[in-house]
């Protein structure tokens, strides 16, 4: 087992989303027990209600089994008004942020879509999959991050109607087939380049991110650009808690670039959930198939990656045109081949996903140290 100095190295990496700091410096690691087996750890939060919970528990356990600890315990308790009054000054804030404001907190998951390149079918794939989701009940969002070749709300059926805005200034989703959707698509003239250097990339995807009311939501699923550069590294930065599914075709050129997309998620800390081969043959109207891309490639990357292959997705005719005609196909032809692969693929998103345990759902209430009354206000300015 770990030393209690490592545990606390590794919890370096526990990044607040609102205050972007760690729960060590801010003196927010109240306990740790140290095990045969497990390691339990208490961190301290500024309210009962705080939403950013579920991104603790995560980013915690996270940081423990990277030192080799398979079995961790999280547990939450509430600062007295002393030590919140401490953490105030230390940070120089009169009023500690209550957690409403770091972005996404009532996301469950938050799945990148990447392929490291372009016209393996990554944004097709994308919409599906989200319909998919939603099919078997799923709240699910989806984000067209590909500022530069956007073409998510084509496939959604959606034009250039502009989002509406909150009474609390918040930009408020646009809605088709059951999805949450946003796209820079929905801020420019229809069709019109969009010429932006990293910075300009950057801040969008900012909004994007915080002043977009996702609401509650089981998956936001998030269509990458191709490469390897500033997309990337800016969500791994604002969603330490994403995971990254990587999409390929069978060729080898195809799969070696997917590789290198998984390494590029690996530097910036973004766990690998799983692999899903595209244009997996061609399956003619008649049920005849033809392997135009090879063989085994998405195995392969699946194998090498040591992560499940969560679909084999055939090309067929009815998914490019229902892409054409923005209506996702696995809502108008459940019988055509490419809609039972990427169902499936569906289907094994949500087993690589849990939902959590009863026991962080139920947010019960917590105690409050030194027996002295809860704060009131914000929650938890935890790293």
């Amino acid at each position: 087992m770990p030393t209690r100095e490592e545990i606390l190295q590794a919890l370096e990496s526990v990044i607040d989303p609102e205050i972007r700091r760690n729960v060590v410096e801010l003196g927010m690691v109240r306990e740790i027990a140290i095990g045969d087996e497990r390691v339990d750890v208490t961190i301290s939060l500024t309210t009962n209600g705080c939403p950013l919970r579920n991104h603790f528990v995560v980013a915690v356990r996270k940081a423990l089994r990277e030192l080799g600890v398979d079995e961790v315990g999280v547990e939450f308790d509430v600062l007295s008004p002393e030590e919140k009054a401490a953490l105030q000054r230390k940070l120089g804030q009169p009023v500690l942020p209550d957690g409403s404001g770091a972005p996404l907190t009532q996301i469950q998951n938050v799945i990148c879509v990447g392929s490291g390149k372009g016209g393996v079918g990554k944004s097709t794939l994308t919409v599906n999959l989200a319909a998919a989701l939603a099919a078997e009940g799923k709240a699910v969002g989806v984000l067209d991050a590909d500022v530069w070749g956007y073409s998510i709300p084509r496939m959604l059926g959606l034009g250039a109607e502009r989002p509406p805005v909150s009474a609390e200034r918040k930009i408020l989703p646009l809605e088709a087939h059951g999805l949450k959707v946003m796209s820079i698509g929905f801020f420019v003239a229809e069709d019109s380049a969009v010429v932006w250097r990293g910075p300009m990339l950057h801040k969008a995807l900012n909004q994007f991110l915080q002043d977009v009311d996702w609401g509650a939501l089981d998956y936001l699923l998030i269509d990458l650009p191709p490469g390897t550069g500033d997309v990337s590294m800016t969500l791994a930065q604002l969603l330490p808690q994403a995971r990254f599914l990587l999409v390929t075709t069978p060729q080898p050129a195809a799969q070696k670039v997917a590789r290198r997309a998984a390494e590029m998620a690996t530097k910036v800390e973004l766990d690998l959930l799983g692999v899903v081969e595209n244009m997996s043959g061609f399956t003619t109207p008649g049920g005849e198939r033809f392997a135009i891309f090879g063989e085994g490639g998405g195995q392969q990357l699946a194998d090498e990656l040591d992560l499940p292959l969560l679909g084999k997705v055939p090309l067929t005719m009815p998914l490019r045109e229902q892409a054409d005609a923005g209506r996702p196909l696995v809502l108008e032809d459940q019988d055509d081949a490419a809609a039972q692969a990427i169902r499936q693929a569906a289907r094994g998103l949500i087993a690589a996903t849990p939902e959590l345990p009863p026991l962080l759902q139920a947010l019960p209430e917590l105690p409050v140290t030194q027996n002295v009354p809860a704060p009131t206000g914000a929650s938890l300015p935890m790293a």
